[in-house]
């Protein structure tokens, strides 16, 4: 069943979707216009305001270079595709290694979103090359796992709200996890995605005639081969010894940073990937030639992060944001408050891809209107929460990095997603409001 209405879902998409930087000018345009028509502003106001927050995301932009460049160095270790490789034998058919992949890429993005999208993507390719599969629903698949993030170890907004002297404490306080990552209605909701996402993948698995393959040997053998030394200074880029110092020492930082009661992080990631990928690459040459393979994929986060960073910019200083999130929290009553907010940050989502950024436009709104109405704050938070995980779904700006490993484009898994943002919104969406 599912299959016949993935079906026309993934023609349309493939027929009407740009590409994701024009999808990205095309948001820009339309962000412009409506901070001009709803909120008021003149042309030249409201293009200061997105020439202004252009450059706001340098710092989280070379973060996802990092989470897409280290990841795949370090999945390109002779080690780690072995493991890869041996797990990925464990799959007899199609449905299985869809149904595998989904499993790894959801307990992998409940851990750490970075760690979600790298594995996810790095497994599904070792699968393609023992698996006679439909590709696209096999990254799709192993996107659908970064559903759950938001209500996941490293969610940023259950870690912020948790965090003492955070920018609403004065409002709310201090909530710790158990009252939101923990609770029982967030749990409830993971649960609930941990055996329906993998069931929908593999509903929507096409008939043979319908399927998509790749050819094995398209997808490259990231192993790195090794070359003698001729000159001096090749013999340092050949040696081990250089990286052995530096990845000793970086195993010592990230055990005093966790023995210390450190947590995961974007940056803790981001350092314990690059580590790992000095220490098992063994030289610095076969580092380099990795990384020169694996920074083809990330032209997409260089050239469309800014953009988002600008719309982000306009939605913020215009208005915008905090009048969708009004409008939306003004039909609800104290049972209904945690679906609007859900729904309404679904939709902040697509023009304020970041679930800090996020937070920090729509708090301001949900929070005195939670208290208002009598609604846990904890539940208020964790509903703008997953709704800024909800509308990834069919978001490409988070697709980037695992498109770009697999080597697809993003209407080539976005037809197969609409059905997760349906299926999961609806999933969400009762846990929120029922439970």
């Amino acid at each position: 069943m599912l299959n016949l209405l993935s079906r026309p879902l993934v023609r349309v998409v493939d027929r009407y979707l740009p590409d994701p930087y024009v999808l990205v000018l095309i948001l820009t345009i339309v962000v412009m216009a409506a901070a001009m028509l709803v909120e008021g502003h003149g042309p030249g106001a409201v293009i200061e305001m997105w020439g202004d927050g252009f450059w706001s995301l340098l710092q989280f932009s070379m973060q996802m270079l990092l989470v897409l460049v280290a990841g795949f160095m370090m999945a390109s270790t002779p080690v780690v595709r072995r493991a890869l490789a041996m797990l990925a034998t464990k799959a007899k058919s199609p449905s299985s290694a869809i149904v595998m992949v989904t499993l790894i890429s959801l307990a992998a993005s409940w851990i750490n979103w970075g760690f979600g999208l790298v594995v996810g993507a790095l497994f599904a390719k070792e699968l393609a090359r023992l698996v006679r599969v439909d590709y696209r629903l096999l990254v799709a698949s192993a996107y659908s796992g970064f559903l759950v993030w938001h209500g996941g170890l490293a969610g940023s907004i259950p870690l912020s709200v948790a965090t003492p002297g955070h920018p609403f404490e004065s409002l709310i306080g201090v909530i710790s996890t158990t009252d939101s990552t923990f609770s029982f209605y967030n749990m409830a909701i993971v649960i609930a995605l941990f055996i329906a996402v993998p069931l929908v993948n593999r509903a929507m698995l096409p008939s043979e005639a319908d399927s998509v393959y790749v050819d094995p040997a398209k997808l490259g053998d990231e192993t790195v081969k090794d070359t003698k030394p001729e000159r001096p200074a090749e013999w340092l880029e050949t040696t081990p010894y250089l990286s052995w110092v530096i990845g000793v020492a970086g195993l010592y930082w990230l055990a005093s940073y966790f023995f210390g009661g450190g947590s995961l992080s974007l940056n803790v990631v981001n350092f314990l990937f690059l580590t790992l990928a000095i220490l098992l690459h063994g030289t610095p040459r076969r580092l380099l030639d990795s990384l020169a393979e694996g920074i083809g994929g990330a032209a997409g986060i260089v050239i469309q992060f800014p953009f988002y960073a600008g719309i982000m910019g306009i939605m913020v200083a215009s208005g915008l944001a905090a009048t969708i999130s009004d409008a939306m929290v003004s039909l609800a009553t104290e049972r209904t408050f945690p679906f609007w907010t859900f729904l309404s940050a679904g939709i902040v989502n697509f023009f304020v891809p970041s679930g800090g950024g996020q937070w920090a436009v729509q708090a301001p709104v949900v929070l005195p209107a939670a208290l208002e109405l009598g609604v846990d704050p904890a539940r208020a938070a964790m509903a703008v929460a997953w709704g800024d995980a909800w509308t990834n779904m069919i978001q490409p700006f988070w697709a980037l990095p695992i498109l770009g490993i697999a080597g697809l484009r993003a209407k080539d898994i976005m037809g197969f997603c609409v059905m997760h943002l349906l299926i999961g919104g609806a999933i969400i969406a009762i846990g929120l409001t029922f439970l």
